[in-house]
């Protein structure tokens, strides 16, 4: 991965290029104080990360992000800071920033975040090849419309398309959806051995990326339970009674927390594909 930093704090640049070396995340390909050489370098340069502080002189982090994401939207962007505002925060991420520190920043941290940047961006490459194996099977061309992106836009929704698991999420519904007859009576075990000897280990994997969903998706309803995310996908993909249960939970109501029924979380997002 080539990675470009950004940040006037000579401190912290020293500390993320050590950091980034010894633990060979990637190339660092370029760093500067200068948001309007930034922006310059990382067209030229088209690095697959960038770390940006979001208060910079000149050009502001958010107005970077934004030149970043509109010279190209495939760059990763980690935004690191001391500013606590939501607000501010909220529109780094709108602009098209993937992932937030706090500044001073913690060494490992920064690495389980990077690392986490790397195996999402491995595993969106491994995601356009599966494509490209269902286009070569004669299967309908997956666009912005397709398979991929309609279950890519839910598991978005409920936080979890950055997950570990987002490619296997991805194989098992879409292999749902276009076997519907055969899944129908396998258990999901039984579905997951379509993919590995292992089933029991895909089976946890997945099993998390849907729990973490769940906490997600309770936070929202206990944030505004009139949210549309919330209404929309917390009695689909979940059963609503497990949401309120780790409703309960998050307001400390409750030491039991929800529960996910792995079966109802795939076979609802089947529901969201429309081939």
């Amino acid at each position: 991965m080539k990675i470009y930093i950004v940040d006037d704090d000579n401190n912290i640049t020293r500390i993320l290029e050590q950091i980034i070396t010894d633990k060979r995340i990637g190339n660092i390909v370029g760093i500067t104080n200068d948001s309007q050489k930034a922006i310059d370098e990382i067209r030229s340069l088209n690095p697959d990360i960038v770390i940006v502080d979001l208060l910079m002189p000149h050009v502001d982090g958010i107005g970077l992000i934004e030149e970043i994401t509109a010279y190209n939207e495939q760059i990763k962007i980690l935004m690191i800071s001391q500013v606590t505002s939501k607000e501010m925060i909220t529109k780094a991420y709108e602009k098209g920033a993937s992932f937030y520190i706090n500044k001073p920043i913690n060494a490992v941290e920064v690495l389980n975040v990077l690392a986490e940047i790397v195996n999402y961006m491995e595993a969106d490459k491994r995601l356009k090849i599966i494509r490209n194996v269902f286009d070569f099977q004669g299967m309908e061309a997956l666009d912005s419309d397709t398979m991929m992106d309609q279950i890519s836009g839910v598991l978005k929704k409920i936080g979890i398309v950055r997950s570990a698991a987002s490619e296997e999420i991805y194989k098992v519904v879409s292999y749902m959806v276009t076997h519907p007859s055969e899944v129908r009576e396998l258990s999901v075990k039984e579905i997951c051995q379509v993919f590995t000897p292992n089933p029991k280990i895909l089976e946890q994997k997945i099993r998390r990326a849907a729990s973490m969903g769940l906490e997600n998706l309770s936070y929202l309803g206990v944030e505004d339970n009139l949210n549309e995310v919330f209404l929309e996908y917390a009695n689909t993909l979940y059963h609503f009674k497990e949401v309120k249960k780790e409703m309960d939970f998050i307001r400390g109501h409750s030491g039991d927390r929800g529960k996910v029924n792995l079966r109802k979380f795939l076979e609802g997002l089947t529901y969201y594909v429309r081939l």
